[in-house]
C-alpha cells in the first residue's frame, strides 16, 4: 500500500485531518498549504510541509513525515533534512516536526543523539493504532484509522464511513471527496479485488454512481464490450463473482444492483 500517496492526498484535500491527528483541533487549517519539498543541491525530499500564510509561534511551519516501515537511520535523515531546510530558508523561525507511525514498534531505537528534540514540544510522534478513542467521534479520524485497518475489517469500515459521510455532510463537494478518499484507500489495501467487486461491496446507489471510481468501472466495461463484442462472456464473469460477494455479507438485492443482474440470475448463480 502506497501510504505516502494516501497521506499526501489526505492532507492536501483535508488539512484539518493533520491537525486533528496532532490534537490541534483549534487551529484554522485554511491558513496552511501542504506541499512536498525537495531540498536544493541534495537528494533529500521531505514528505510534506504545512506552510502557514503568516508564520508565528502560534502558527508554526510543520515538517511531516509518514513512516510505515522500519528504518534504523530514520531520525538521522529526518533531522538532517529539517536543518538543511532551515539553513536554506533563513526566514523560518517557528517550526514543529511530526512523524506518523502506524504503531510504536516502527519507531527506531536510534534516538539518543536527538533525545532533547524528541522529548521536547518541538517534535511530536503519532502512533495511529493509539488514536482509536479519538477516531470514534470523528469522521476524518476514522478515515485515517481505515488506512491501518486489517483487510478483514476494512470493507465493512469503509462502507460504514461512506454511510456516515452521507448522513453527516451537507456539502456535496466535500461528501464526494470523502467518498473518493475512502475508495482510494480501499483500492490500495485490497489489491486482490477488482474495482467492480469493491464497488459492489461498498453498496452502489445513484449517488455513488456519480463518483470517478464507478464511472471508471462503467467506462472500462463499455470499452471491453466494444472491443470483444461478447456480452455473454461478461455476464458469465459477473455470475462467477456472485458467490464471493454473497459470502462477504451482501444481500441478493445488493449484488444484483451492483452487477446489473436480475435477482433471479443472482439466486441461480448462488445455487449452482
Amino acid at each position: 500500500m502506497q501510504t505516502d500517496k494516501i497521506f499526501y492526498n489526505l492532507f492536501q484535500s483535508f488539512p484539518s485531518i493533520f491537525f486533528a491527528i496532532i490534537g490541534k483541533t483549534n487551529v484554522n487549517a485554511s491558513i496552511y498549504k501542504f506541499v512536498s519539498v525537495e531540498i536544493k543541491d541534495t537528494a533529500f525530499r521531505i514528505d510534506g510541509v504545512f506552510i502557514p500564510n503568516n508564520e508565528s509561534i502560534e502558527q508554526p511551519l510543520y515538517f511531516v513525515e509518514v513512516q510505515f516501515q522500519l528504518d534504523a537511520n530514520f531520525y538521522r535523515r529526518f533531522f538532517a533534512e529539517i536543518f538543511l531546510y532551515l539553513r536554506q530558508n533563513p526566514s523560518v523561525n517557528f517550526w514543529r516536526a511530526v512523524v506518523i507511525y502506524p504503531q510504536g514498534s516502527l519507531d527506531p531505537n536510534d534516538q539518543q543523539p536527538y533525545r532533547l528534540l524528541l522529548d521536547s514540544s518541538q517534535v511530536q510522534r503519532i502512533y495511529l493504532d493509539e488514536l482509536g478513542a479519538v477516531a470514534e467521534n470523528s469522521l476524518q479520524m476514522s478515515i485515517v484509522q481505515l488506512i491501518i485497518a486489517s483487510e478483514e475489517t476494512a470493507v465493512n469500515q469503509g462502507r460504514d464511513l461512506i454511510l456516515q459521510a452521507r448522513e453527516q455532510l451537507t456539502d456535496e463537494t466535500t461528501k464526494k471527496q470523502i467518498v473518493e478518499l475512502i475508495e482510494t484507500i480501499l483500492l490500495y489495501k485490497l489489491t486482490q479485488l477488482s474495482r467492480e467487486e469493491l464497488a459492489a461491496m461498498l453498496g452502489i446507489d445513484d449517488e455513488f454512481k456519480k463518483t470517478r471510481m464507478y464511472q471508471s468501472i462503467k467506462q472500462d466495461g463499455l470499452e471491453e464490450g466494444r472491443q470483444e463484442g461478447r456480452q455473454e462472456g461478461r455476464r458469465e464473469v459477473k455470475l462467477e463473482t456472485v458467490p464471493r460477494l454473497l459470502a462477504l455479507g451482501l444481500s441478493v438485492e445488493q449484488v444484483a444492483q451492483a452487477l446489473e443482474l436480475t435477482v433471479e440470475q443472482v439466486q441461480q448463480a448462488a445455487d449452482n
